[in-house]
């Protein structure tokens, strides 16, 4: 008897808890994504918007190193192809 009545208590109480997941995580995701969908817009909206969509800007350019003499660069070697 006392099998049956654990068996019980437990169905009932996954039973219980699965309803009661069916209910409130959809309205938890809700509020979550909501809160997520303000703070993105709340971001976009801070943003100075100036520029024209779609236009480049570069904030940063690396320093030019100085080509060296020619003769430093190496031994060129002529070579013709053979077929």
């Amino acid at each position: 008897m006392g099998l049956i009545k654990f068996l019980f208590i437990t169905i009932l109480i996954l039973w219980v808890i699965r309803l009661l997941l069916r209910l409130v995580f959809p309205m938890v995701l809700k509020s979550v994504f909501g809160k997520m969908q303000e703070q993105a817009e709340a971001q976009q909206s801070q943003r100075p918007s100036a520029k024209p969509e779609g236009s480049i800007s570069i904030d940063y350019v690396p320093p030019q190193h100085k080509q060296g003499n020619s003769d430093k660069l190496g031994d060129f070697v002529e070579y013709e192809e053979v077929k």
